[in-house]
């Protein structure tokens, strides 16, 4: 299960990546706007398939600084 929501998470991250590429290039405005819907479904789908693979994970904002190894 965890080596299946990996693939998963490595898959949204390539689009997401891919999405990101393609909208620093010429498009269509209806082009650009399905692009920019797309890449907002492959983030949200990567944040709910990484809270649920991951949920003890302590986000870095939530973290004390001592505990990132910033001094104060």
């Amino acid at each position: 299960m965890l080596d299946e929501n990996l693939a998963r998470i490595r898959a949204h991250r390539n689009n997401i990546h891919r999405y990101r590429r393609l909208l620093k290039t010429r498009l269509s405005q209806l082009e650009r706007q399905f692009i920019e819907r797309r890449l907002a479904e492959e983030q949200s789908a990567l944040d709910g398939l990484t809270a649920a693979t991951f949920p003890v994970g302590l986000r870095a904002s939530e973290a004390p600084a001592g505990a990132m190894g910033m001094a104060q």
